[in-house]
């Protein structure tokens, strides 16, 4: 008698966390209460080890005690070993060590709660990360120290040292590590298959017993986070967002990194992605990058480092094989390297 094959029941849930939005799409819609518990409680573990915006964090901590050894929790080791290994991937365009950088360019709080203080008129006030310089216009620019990210010290037990003349940020890769730390652990413990996105950065998360492929997850790929988020089953959405396109992944990771979404005024128009070579915000050459890579976090460095190599960007991602789309300054897009045409377009 012939098996009759039960059709996927994909569950959705979409919710706040990290200072953006998590999307999170199950294999089986019954074990989607339990997915998201799972997730809840790593985000919740990710925020108090590395966020640069709360006071009671290890990572404030450890830049409080820049140059000392530090007791963290080791959640905060694996995450600083990410960050750090992106910056080596990337030759430092990708670095941890920007954190007095973007202090004193006035990022001293969550975004949201930054523009609403720009939009009641309100002075920045740099005390809520101790340790770090304060923002000052005049001082705003002011280049990384090359290489200071290979000081960094690591006790993977549960111990850090920052370099005693720089504060760490994470925000580069801290949502990438989280994405992919969930894609790793949640489909065992919540018994799914699954995809979830952090504000764009996308892992895929398989159990065990699960063939690469079974699942093929549609992202929607768009300039501003809001808008993102990926699509389980085999339905294309009639309707993603202006300027999206729509993709597939079976597995590993997928993000987005772009000068449009975290931008605040002081004393001028400013982002977030940082060239260290200068401590400014990045020339727009190109103003959003969405990268391939085998893990989520090597998605975000290419991602990032793409936009900070600005113009030669093109021909980097070509020389490494790396399927990217790019969109330039003026919203022409460049696909490289095998990055397939809008799914939706030919759907």
């Amino acid at each position: 008698m012939p098996v009759q094959e039960t059709a996927v029941r994909y569950g959705t849930a979409r919710w706040n966390a990290l200072g953006t939005y998590v999307a999170l799409v199950v294999s089986d819609a019954d074990r989607l209460d339990a997915a998201r518990a799972a997730c809840e409680r790593i985000l919740a573990d990710v925020d108090q080890a590395a966020s640069r915006f709360r006071t009671d964090s290890d990572l404030t901590r450890a830049n409080r005690h820049a140059g000392e050894w530090v007791g963290v929790a080791p959640l905060l080791c694996r995450a600083l070993s990410a960050a750090v290994w992106a910056a080596d991937l990337t030759d430092g365009l990708v670095d941890p060590t920007l954190g007095r950088q973007l202090l004193a360019l006035g990022y001293d709080r969550d975004i949201e709660e930054l523009r609403r203080s720009m939009a009641a008129g309100q002075s920045i006030d740099s005390t809520v990360t101790p340790g770090m310089v304060s923002t000052d216009p005049a001082r705003a620019s002011f280049p990384a120290r090359t290489g200071a990210w290979r000081e960094i010290e690591i006790d993977p037990q549960g111990a850090v040292r920052v370099p005693s003349d720089v504060s760490l940020d994470l925000g580069a890769t801290g949502k990438a590590f989280a994405a992919d730390l969930i894609a790793g652990t949640v489909p065992a413990l919540a018994d799914t298959d699954l995809v979830i996105s952090l504000g764009g950065d996308i892992a895929v998360g398989l159990r065990p017993d699960t063939e690469p492929g079974t699942h093929p997850w549609r992202v929607s790929v768009t300039e501003l986070p809001e808008v993102p988020q990926p699509l389980g089953g085999r339905e294309v959405p009639p309707a993603a967002g202006p300027g999206s396109e729509v993709v597939v992944i079976h597995e590993g990771g997928l993000a987005t990194s772009s000068v449009l979404a975290r931008r605040w005024y002081q004393d001028g128009d400013r982002h977030h992605l940082l060239d260290p070579r200068t401590g400014r915000p990045v020339e727009e050459a190109f103003r959003t990058v969405t990268a391939c890579g085998c893990s989520c976090v090597e998605a975000n460095a290419i991602s990032t480092s793409s936009i900070v190599r600005g113009a030669a960007a093109l021909a980097w991602l070509e020389a490494e094989d790396v399927a990217a789309r790019l969109v330039a300054a003026d919203g022409t897009v460049h696909r490289v390297a095998g990055w397939p045409e809008n799914l939706a377009v030919s759907a």
